[in-house]
């Protein structure tokens, strides 16, 4: 039997889950807590996600990262450090965000080839976490490395898809595709049995109402706002296109892609030991 486990992170809205089976276990989207105006990083979340592994005697085969977020820091290496054979995974077309970004930063001698990370996914190869078998689907749209995991008749689709009141993912990032995101949810999420029940990363309570992170694809396709099972391709690239031209850029985006394409690990420290974030200057 599979047990899905959520832990919300209200700073970030984000979503991240222990999916486990007997005494296997995967956690998903970890958060590693920081606060902007300090720049203080603190690990209450990772510590949640620690202390209910430990509780339940549950051995960590897996950190999957959906992709590289923008609007949080990953906590990957702060879990990994407690669960130290656990593998940190993300999609293959992690290096293309990489390459992006790394350019960003000035960042001449990172080398822009997913080794930061211990597997780079794609759909060919299943994922095996002793009783949990792992399905990558490559959802890319809102970036190119997304990724949604099918683990039994559960999926988890990061920033693919949200809950049906508060529709898709933004595209507007470097190599983001509202064309891709189409295809992402219409001709793959939509395609999977109507019973499956998708989990998402993030809520933002729409309207006020409480925390809700879980639904069926039914319901997605039935009601979601953004995109239906009817909705046509230009319709809905019409609509994202045009939404994403007026959104701010997240406020974690410059301190948290320059870690998380790095696999959650900080900057190299400086001479004095400290570790320190670049922030490009625009005009």
């Amino acid at each position: 039997m599979i047990k899905v486990e959520a832990f919300f992170d209200k700073a970030t809205f984000t979503l991240s889950y222990i999916v486990s089976s007997g005494k296997d276990a995967v956690v998903i989207d970890p958060v590693w807590d920081y606060d902007q105006n300090s720049s203080r990083l603190t690990s209450h979340s990772v510590d949640l996600l620690t202390n209910y592994l430990q509780e339940n005697n549950l051995e960590l085969h897996y950190i999957l990262e959906t992709h590289a977020h923008a609007d949080h820091i990953s906590g990957a290496q702060v879990l990994k450090s407690k669960f130290p054979k656990a593998k940190v995974a993300i999609g293959e077309q992690i290096k293309i965000v990489q390459k992006r970004f790394s350019s960003l930063y000035g960042f001449s001698s990172f080398k822009a080839d997913g080794h930061q990370f211990d597997i780079l996914l794609n759909e060919k190869e299943d994922l095996t976490a002793g009783g949990l078998s792992i399905k990558t689907i490559s959802t890319p749209g809102h970036t190119p490395a997304c990724c949604s995991f099918l683990i039994g008749e559960n999926l988890f689709t990061g920033d693919a898809l949200f809950m049906p009141d508060f529709g898709t993912g933004r595209c507007d990032f470097p190599d983001g595709s509202a064309e891709d995101l189409y295809d992402s949810v219409a001709n793959k999420i939509y395609k999977l049995d109507p019973s499956v029940t998708t989990y998402t990363g993030h809520d933002y309570m729409p309207g006020g109402r409480k925390l809700r992170f879980s639904c069926s694809i039914k319901e997605q396709r039935e009601t979601n706002i953004h995109l239906k099972e009817n909705t046509s391709k230009e319709e809905y690239v019409s609509f994202r296109t045009g939404r994403d031209a007026n959104l701010s850029e997240p406020k974690l985006l410059l301190p948290s892609l320059q870690i998380n394409i790095n696999a959650g690990k900080l900057p190299t420290p400086e001479a004095n030991g400290q570790s320190y974030l670049k922030i490009p200057i625009r005009s």
